[in-house]
């Protein structure tokens, strides 16, 4: 009988492994590091100091650009997983016919096109809207963070759903529910961890988005990634390092919760 193949026991794995791990986390580091430096070079330790956080906390442009991320995120993520739940439902809850496939591609579609191809996509789309509407608000920002936030969604309340025991709505519907009643009173409790775990995943998936938000956004429409992309193109100091420290935190913070839901299984 044939050894199973398994990578992990191939010569070199766990070195290339170390290797991987080590470029992709150093740099992070160093950032992190450095975001306590007191002296005003990115490069050279001049000493531990909360400088450039107090620097930050206390810079307008700053807060208000972080105001309008959040604002953002929610607003995408929120509609994104509405939307999300609906299509998942929708392509989960029927038999399988032919075309089912092309929707599943269609729904994940922002997942596969390249992000500058849907950002300069979406610019000419909105340019064309405020040429003749004249509005030029932040729902832009909103439908494209949303469009492109609902296959992130979908994915995890889908695999809830597809999880889900049947035999649970098929005695709500056998007790005479209605498939309104089904839903919420046994279909939507279940499917909770999935839907909060979408949401997450959206929130953060929108609140770290530079390239479609560069290219849709008006004037005084920064968002804390393309603050900091402005401010790293004239200069580099450690409060850039404060802030992405920060933002590094907020995401993970997110995304271990996201993780801690998407096991939950009850």
């Amino acid at each position: 009988m044939a050894e199973r193949f398994d990578i992990k026991r191939q010569v070199g794995f766990s070195t290339v492994a170390m290797i991987c791990f080590f470029l992709l986390y150093l740099p992070i580091a160093t950032l992190v590091v450095y975001a306590f430096n007191a002296g005003t070079s990115i490069a050279i330790w001049e000493g531990f100091s909360l400088r450039w956080f107090r620097q930050a906390w206390n810079n307008q442009q700053v807060i208000d650009a972080s105001l309008r991320s959040l604002q953002i995120a929610s607003a995408a993520a929120i509609i994104a997983t509405i939307l999300a739940t609906m299509a998942a439902i929708a392509t989960t809850r029927t038999a399988r016919y032919r075309g089912l496939s092309l929707k599943y591609s269609f729904i994940n579609l922002p997942l596969m096109i390249p992000e500058i191809v849907c950002a300069v996509a979406l610019l000419i789309l909105f340019s064309r809207i405020k040429i003749w509407t004249g509005y030029s608000g932040l729902g832009y920002l909103i439908i494209a963070h949303t469009a492109f936030c609902i296959p992130f969604a979908y994915l995890p309340i889908r695999a809830r759903l597809e999880s889900m025991d049947l035999a649970l709505e098929r005695a709500a519907a056998d007790l005479y529910a209605t498939p309104l009643q089904a839903f919420r009173r046994v279909s939507l409790p279940l499917l909770w961890p999935g839907i909060i775990a979408g949401l997450m995943l959206a929130f953060v998936i929108s609140l770290d988005n530079v390239v479609i938000t560069e290219f849709v956004k008006s004037g005084g429409q920064d968002t804390l990634p393309t603050y900091m992309l402005g401010q790293l193109r004239r200069v580099v100091t450690p409060e850039m390092n404060a802030i992405s420290t920060v933002f590094l935190l907020l995401s993970l913070g997110i995304v271990t919760i996201f993780f801690f839901i998407s096991r939950h299984k009850n």
